[in-house]
């Protein structure tokens, strides 16, 4: 068995990346880019001994391909790792239930794919133990995601679904933290299929406004 067919079905084919300055970018060519970066990690490759020329020869393109499009490494391996999760999924804009099940659940569903992939659970780790690389990613990838969250969470309370009164970065921890708990913390943490609605009812139990009072009973005649 050769290493392609003993890796098939770890990862989805990537997304297309975020475009960049420069040049319009070729999706073949992207796509050829980074089946090479995750060749490479599968084979065991360390991130610290991907060069760019490596990069190229591997993907069968030239290195000014690839800065034509990528300033560095860095920038490349947050769309690598980006395009090998899984695709984020659009909100369904209903309620606040439902915006915040989806994100929880993506989450949930993103926790089990590194699980089953060697390259992203490597990856992962080797990120983090790269300041810059890391730093990239929490810039490009992270933030938005957790911006996101705080905007659904603002809506909600200009639509006097939540108290008005509440921490949105709080209630994104009191929300995530429990999934990152189980996904990251405790790689073999339960990840129920119902996780996603459980933690967000639980959570929503305590920031829906209180009850209108009823009206005070009328005095004696």
């Amino acid at each position: 068995m050769t290493r392609a067919d003993s890796t098939a079905g770890q990862r989805e084919t990537p997304a297309r990346v975020t475009p960049a300055r420069g040049r319009p970018r070729s999706e073949a060519v992207e796509h050829a880019i980074i089946e090479g970066v995750l060749a490479l990690l599968e084979d065991g490759v360390p991130l610290a001994e991907l060069s760019i020329e490596r990069i190229a020869r591997t993907a069968g393109v030239g290195k000014a391909t690839i800065y034509r499009r990528w300033s560095g490494k860095e920038e490349l391996f947050v769309d690598v790792v980006r395009a090998a999760e899984p695709s984020e999924p659009g909100l369904p804009g209903t309620s606040l239930r439902d915006d915040l099940v989806v994100m929880l659940e993506w989450m949930r569903r993103r926790g089990l794919a590194s699980r089953s992939s060697a390259v992203l659970h490597n990856v992962y780790a080797q990120m983090k133990s790269s300041p810059r690389i890391w730093a990239a990613y929490e810039t490009s990838v992270i933030e938005p995601r957790r911006d996101a969250l705080f905007e659904v969470l603002r809506r909600a309370q200009r639509r006097g679904e939540v108290r008005a009164d509440i921490d949105v970065r709080l209630v994104n921890d009191l929300l995530t933290g429990p999934m990152l708990l189980r996904t990251v913390l405790r790689p073999n943490g339960d990840l129920p299929e119902d996780l996603a609605e459980r933690i967000v009812d639980t959570v929503l139990e305590g920031l829906r406004p209180p009850a209108p009072e009823p009206p005070a009973a009328g005095g004696a005649g």
